[in-house]
Parts: structure tokens; C-alpha cells; sequence
């Protein structure tokens, strides 16, 4: 496969540039809170420059450059509450891999970029990763809109692109369509599974009529779409179908989208949304009265601890959202058990929404490396879903399926977030947690359910 040689270009202002052979977890963890670091040079690193950890059987050829990835996810903007955990996940990876010996014979390296939950944003900060920092794989993005921006840019460029969060089913449909040419793939499930998912608790809940309203993108919209079309199969009725509500994700008061909500008498809302702007939308329809006796049923996209302060409190101290239920993409890997006792231990605190996921995203692009035997992007995409799926020796341990491919056996991946059985169209299947918002504000997971 053709490498990529080191190229020293000045660095762009509002880089955040991670080198994780070199700094300790603490500094990359509070990095990743950070939106912009200047450096004069990009991060390169070749076995001129960096000997190889021990553990490596192979070497990295002189001049060619060792393994360089790429973050590209929300530390700030609609996702970042979610957005700072899951960024905190990839060089956690990354360290432990470099710990029992890196890829090809040298340590891996991080550039980290924060999105800011903007489509835009993502785009120059794919356009630099790729263009700029030269990494052969990115981790990213978490909203589906940046991951659409950024997608074509990940293609041209022959970079893979794993999100761990990107769950619209619009990217099936391009992978189907061979948009991407396997330069994209997912560790979460698309939202037409957790749709389905939730349209059963509707149904199981006992709710017959039902309105919803989603952000507007790709996210949102897309939801939406699979949750009408499956809740009327059951027998359901969507209220507002024929007028849907979606609202602007850059607006700042929905007072009219709030009211669109909550009309036509439904027993329940489904409100598909971001922590930022969600948390007004149901704070404007408490302010109205219009949540009297509607059971408010939310997804993965408010699945944060913050959430239910930011809606706020009644007039009686009580949280607005208390009792509200949802669905999110579950973790039920072979794995999971691992990481979260290293994560309590790096982090001290339980493992957050969609980590998992982007740990097994990075662990993934880790091991297609070392299976090409290659740092490239094209060779990390041809091994892909050949690590991520059977046959092969199962691997639960990153560092254990780096041991067995540097001997040259197949391995077949089983991540925190599940098996990770990559698909044609770069998808997985997984299981879904119901939670809830407690009296006291905290969330709580109350139970499973399947997309059928």
C-alpha cells in the first residue's frame, strides 16, 4: 500500500495537536476540553524520530510515517456535554496500545479537533485533519449532520471515518448507494433500529396517539421518519404527521415549536433533540402549560446528566423532565466490563454515554492497521470488517488482537459497546437501554428494549 510521506507545514490556529506517546492521560483528557492550541509544526511521527514500544515485532520502515490518528468530535456546541466523555475515550486507547508495543513498530499518535456541533466547522476541521495533519483514520463526528460534512471529504481523501454516535439512516442509504467506497463505518446503531425501539415502548407504555418534534438534520429528521412509519404498523396514530415539527437547531427561543408539540391532545411527545436547544424547547412548553398529563419520551441526543437541570425546575422544586422516559444505544460487549474498571480508575466515575462506542471505533482503525500492516487509509479500510468480524481468533483486549495479528492470525473483534459486527453499508446492530429522569434530577437506566 502507497504511505504517506511527513510533510512539515504550518500548523493552522485552533489546532489541538495530542501526542499520546508523550503526554499523560491527565493532560489529554483536560485537552480535550479545549478548542484551540497553536502549534508552529504539524505532529509527525516516523521511526527516525521515535523508537518503537517495546512489544512491537515489526518496524515501521525509516522515513515512512508511523500511525497518525485523528478525533473529530463535539467538545462544545448542542453535543458537548456528550461530546467531552466520548473524547476523552480515544486517547485512553490510545495509551494502552501504546503501552504493549503501538502499531507496526511505533507508537500512535492523536490529533485531536472539536467540531463544536457544527456542520461547517466539522467540514474545515475534517479538510484539515486530512489534508493538513495527514492521518490515516479519524474517529468521528457524534451528530450526524458533521458527519455528513465531513463524510465526502473523509472519501476523497481515502481516509476511514468511524463515528460512534452518528446514528441517522441516511448513511445507509448512501452506503448502499457506494457513496462512500468503504472509507465510512459506525459503532452505533442506525436510529432506524433505536426508532423502532421506541415505538414499541410507546406501544408497551399504552400510548395509541402520539405527536413528535425533532431537531432539523439529518438526525432529527431521519429519526422521525422511521419512528411514524413504524409506530403506525402498530396501529398507532401520529398526531401532527401530515405537519411535522422540526425546529432549527440554530434558534434560540421555540415557543411556536412548543406549542406544534403539544397540540392535538397526544398522550405522549416525541421529542427527538439536542441538550442545548432541547432543554429550552421543553422549558418554553412548561412555561405554557402544555405539559399537563403528556408523557414526554426522549432519545439518545438529551442523554446527559446535565439535561434535566438545564430544562429546570417546577415552581414546587421539582424537575420539569421528572418522569420523562427514553431509549439510547446500550453497551452489552464482552469488553465492557474492562473498560469500565479502567475508566473509574482513570476517570473515577461511571462510564458515559456513547464511550464505548468511541472506544471501539478507535480500537477498530488500531487494529486494521496493524492487520494491513500498513499506516494508510486505504489499508486500514481494506482490513476493517475483516478484524471486526468472524472468522478469526474472538479478542476482547485490544493489546491481545495486536499480539495475534503481529503473528499474523485473523482476529475477529469483540468490542465494549457489543460485537461490532461491521456490516456492507459500515453498520452495526445494538441493543437499547429505557431510562428515565428520577425526582432527583439523576437519570436511570430502568430497563431493555428491542427494535423488534
Amino acid at each position: 500500500m502507497k504511505t504517506i510521506d511527513p510533510v512539515l507545514v504550518k500548523r493552522l490556529s485552533g489546532t489541538l495537536a495530542l501526542t499520546t506517546a508523550t503526554l499523560s492521560l491527565g493532560f489529554l483528557a483536560a485537552a480535550c476540553q479545549q478548542s484551540t492550541t497553536t502549534s508552529s509544526t504539524p505532529e509527525t511521527t516516523t521511526a527516525d524520530s521515535v523508537p518503537a514500544t517495546s512489544g512491537a515485532t515489526t518496524n515501521v520502515a525509516a522515513g515512512t510515517q508511523a500511525l497518525k490518528l485523528g478525533s473529530l468530535l463535539p467538545a462544545t456546541g448542542d453535543l458537548g456535554p456528550i461530546g467531552q466523555q466520548m473524547s476523552a475515550a480515544v486517547p485512553l486507547v490510545i495509551e494502552k496500545v501504546n503501552a504493549c508495543g503501538g502499531v507496526n513498530g511505533a507508537p500512535v499518535t492523536l490529533v485531536a479537533e472539536d467540531d463544536e456541533t457544527d456542520p461547517r466547522k466539522g467540514a474545515a476541521a475534517m479538510t484539515k485533519l486530512a489534508n493538513v495533519d495527514r492521518v490515516a483514520g479519524v474517529v468521528g463526528s457524534f451528530a450526524s449532520s458533521v458527519s455528513s460534512a465531513a463524510v465526502p471529504i473523509a472519501v476523497r481523501n481515502k481516509v476511514p471515518l468511524i463515528s460512534p454516535g452518528s446514528t441517522s439512516p441516511v448513511f445507509t442509504d448512501r452506503a448502499k448507494k457506494g457513496e462512500f467506497k468503504g472509507f465510512w463505518a459506525r459503532t452505533a446503531p442506525p436510529d432506524t433500529y433505536q426508532a423502532e425501539a421506541l415505538a414499541q415502548l410507546a406501544k408497551k407504555r399504552g400510548f395509541n396517539k402520539v405527536s413528535t418534534v425533532v431537531i432539523n438534520n439529518d438526525y432529527g429528521v431521519g429519526f422521525e421518519k422511521a419512528f411514524v412509519q413504524t409506530f403506525k404498523k402498530l396501529g398507532g396514530t401520529v398526531v401532527n404527521e401530515g405537519r411535522p415539527t422540526r425546529y432549527d437547531p440554530k434558534a434560540t427561543t421555540f415557543e411556536t415549536e412548543a406549542a406544534a408539540a403539544f397540540a392535538g391532545k397526544p398522550q405522549a411527545v416525541i421529542a427527538v433533540m439536542y441538550e442545548e436547544t432541547g432543554s429550552i424547547l421543553l422549558k418554553s412548553a412548561y412555561e405554557q402549560g402544555l405539559m399537563q398529563g403528556v408523557q414526554v419520551m426522549l432519545t439518545d441526543g438529551v442523554k446527559s446528566a446535565t439535561f434535566p437541570g438545564k430544562v429546570g425546575k417546577k415552581d414546587d422544586g421539582k424537575f420539569i423532565v421528572t418522569g420523562a422516559i427514553g431509549t439510547v444505544p446500550g453497551a452489552d460487549g464482552k469488553a465492557l466490563a474492562a473498560l469500565t474498571q479502567l475508566w473509574k480508575q482513570k476517570k473515577n466515575q461511571a462510564v458515559g454515554e456513547y464511550v464505548p462506542q468511541a472506544w471501539d471505533a478507535t480500537a477498530l482503525l488500531i487494529l486494521a492497521a496493524q492487520a494491513a500492516k500498513a499506516n494508510s487509509g486505504e489499508a486500514i479500510a481494506g482490513k476493517l470488517r475483516e478484524v471486526a468480524n468472524a472468522p478469526g481468533t474472538a479478542v476482547t483486549d485490544v493489546c491481545k488482537g495486536l499480539e495475534l495479528l503481529r503473528k499474523g492470525q485473523d482476529i475477529n473483534y469483540q468490542g465494549a459497546s457489543g460485537n461490532v459486527d461491521v456490516d456492507a453499508n459500515g453498520d452495526v446492530v445494538g441493543v437499547y437501554d429505557v431510562w428515565t429522569v428520577k425526582d432527583d434530577g439523576t437519570l436511570g437506566t430502568i430497563g431493555k428494549v428491542s427494535p423488534k
